[in-house]
């Protein structure tokens, strides 16, 4: 049986400390993610859920326990390890795009992979291809300003998967949605999860979209209880 893509044991976060007092914001959390697996994350606001999906992506560091990736303890990595692993193996999309609004659809997605080390000719062919795949490679040569809210999410999705990483987290990715385009886009979503064998952890409110994924996990004042 492989290793689960992404998988945090007993979790801790703690924040503010001496007189001002202190919130403990996750409570050993546990979760495992297999490849392939697309995993609703529901938390009420204040319950830790951008906590959780900062240290599952090695952007910040728990107080305890262990962050996983691919069967890989990434407790007591140096910040260049951290680093590269989050670059190569991680995929973030937010709820707004935050794409570099000077550059065109297909630099956006290009870019990531030229950090990287690839070069811009490869870069630029997987991202028209990454485009192509999600609908909206006729848009390849548009600046994010002049594309829908809907497109430019599906160019954060290229954006995200350009690297080619093992684990998809995403923070409310159709927040900022109408429900048709919402809709639209979640269908994007859980394609290139099914084709790509991603793992994805998906938080959001929409308890619709939720259902439609795998399972659903539920994060209530730092803990993960039964959804």
């Amino acid at each position: 049986m492989s290793d689960p893509a992404l998988a945090l044991e007993g979790v801790e976060k703690t924040y503010g400390r001496g007189r001002a007092g202190e919130v403990r914001v996750l409570r050993g959390v546990s979760l495992a993610l297999a490849p392939g697996e697309a995993v609703a994350l529901v938390a009420p606001s204040g319950a830790g859920k951008s906590t959780l999906l900062h240290i599952a992506g090695l952007l910040d560091t728990p107080d305890a326990g262990v962050v996983r990736l691919g069967g890989q303890d990434m407790a007591g990595r140096g910040d260049r390890a951290r680093t590269q692993a989050r670059r190569d193996r991680v995929g973030f999309i937010y709820q707004f795009h935050h794409l570099l609004p000077e550059f065109t659809a297909l630099e956006n997605v290009a870019l990531p992979q030229m950090a990287a080390g690839v070069g811009r000719r490869a870069a630029e062919v997987r991202a028209q291809e990454l485009l192509d795949r999600v609908g909206v490679g006729p848009r390849a040569g548009h600046r994010p300003a002049a594309l829908s809210g809907g497109e430019q999410q599906r160019v954060a999705f290229c954006r995200a998967l350009a690297n080619r990483p093992s684990v998809l987290l995403a923070d409310e990715p159709t927040g900022n949605l109408d429900p048709e385009t919402s809709d639209q886009v979640f269908g994007v979503l859980m394609a290139l999860v099914r084709e790509t064998g991603l793992a994805a952890l998906v938080a959001t409110h929409n308890m619709a979209l939720a259902a439609r994924m795998d399972r659903t996990l539920r994060l209530e004042a730092g803990e993960i209880v039964p959804a």
